[in-house]
């Protein structure tokens, strides 16, 4: 059955002193949204809803090639139960199921992603969340689950109790729901909260009531979780990013001597054998023949391609000098 991703994605900068949109800041090279629809089009949907607001025309000019993103405007942020309200129209043009994520949370993966939907068509939910267990909740909507351990429903950092702020259990809104589950849940939602906000969250609570069978699974690392509201914030999630990103060369056979001092873009394409040495830089979508090394003080631009066998360096002449003076 084909699947729909839904991205919230109308963000301002605001705590990161920007004027550009949230979701266009990048990390490992690229906007914080591309990762997200990579996770998406990774787990299977067939189409991204991306809903937009402040800087709408930079957003879609960022991603004017991708064509499987149908694009929908939230002209006022009255919560992101309203941001997935204003896009009624385009979801009732899908059936199956609907992934519904935030489009600054560049770490998911679509191993998440499946995980999520595997456990809700096995257990035949109306609605899934995955959740993650982390040591530090603040900020986090903390999940709620009964004596038996089913889930029961989300409190917000703001409506939570001091004992409820104690919960580790938190949602890093990722969910997976069928179609007209949702559309059934969001005509009933209210906006009785201190935020006086519309919450997504509480479809959850409406389809419970209703009798609709809602899954609460833990299928997000800690490492997974974080997301993106402050240029700090922006830092940590670079620096997972990187390892990520240096791990895999490793793995695929590229030996990093010193990755503290080594900082390798998304998408790069690294031959096996090449060794990668200390204040080195390979942009975004190079490509690098096998047996080759880069550095000390190499650098290949974004688009770069560097043949096999081929030694990459810097001029480390100017360095020297100022080290002797």
């Amino acid at each position: 059955m084909s699947a729909t991703a839904f991205i919230l994605a109308a963000g301002k900068s605001t705590r990161m002193k920007s004027r550009r949109p949230k979701v266009l800041h990048e990390v490992g090279g690229r906007p914080l949204l591309h990762y997200v629809l990579e996770a998406c089009f990774g787990a299977g949907c067939e189409r991204a809803i991306v809903v937009v607001g402040f800087g709408k025309e930079l957003v879609q000019a960022a991603f004017v090639h991708e064509r499987r993103i149908d694009w929908v405007e939230q002209t006022e942020q009255l919560g992101t139960g309203h941001a997935v309200r204003v896009c009624e129209h385009e979801l009732k043009k899908h059936k199956g199921d609907v992934f519904i994520l935030a489009g600054d949370g560049p770490l998911v993966r679509a191993d998440n992603l499946r995980t999520l939907r595997r456990a809700h068509h096995d257990e035949h939910a109306a609605a899934s969340l995955a959740t993650a267990v982390v040591d530090d909740a603040t900020g986090y909507g903390r999940i709620i689950r009964n004596e038996a351990g089913d889930f029961i429903g989300i409190v917000e950092q703001l409506d939570a109790s001091d004992a409820q702020r104690e919960i580790r259990e938190i949602n890093p809104s990722i969910y997976c729901a069928k179609v007209d589950d949702l559309l059934f849940s969001l005509h009933r939602l209210k906006n009785d909260n201190k935020k006086g906000e519309y919450y997504l969250t509480d479809i959850f609570g409406i389809l419970r009531e209703a009798q609709k069978k809602i899954l609460a699974v833990q299928a997000v690392a800690a490492d997974d979780v974080l997301s993106i509201n402050s240029r700090e914030q922006q830092a940590q999630v670079d620096a997972v990013l990187q390892d990520r990103i240096q791990r895999m060369h490793r793995d695929n056979g590229v030996s990093i001597t010193n990755g503290i001092n080594v900082y390798i873009e998304s998408g790069a394409k690294i031959g096996p054998d090449t060794i990668i040495h200390p204040f080195s830089f390979i942009g975004r979508d190079a490509s690098i023949g096998a047996d080759c090394t880069i550095g000390p003080y190499g650098m290949v631009p974004r688009n770069g391609i560097v043949p096999e066998g081929t030694t990459v360096a810097g001029d480390v002449t100017p360095a020297a000098a100022m080290l002797e003076r």
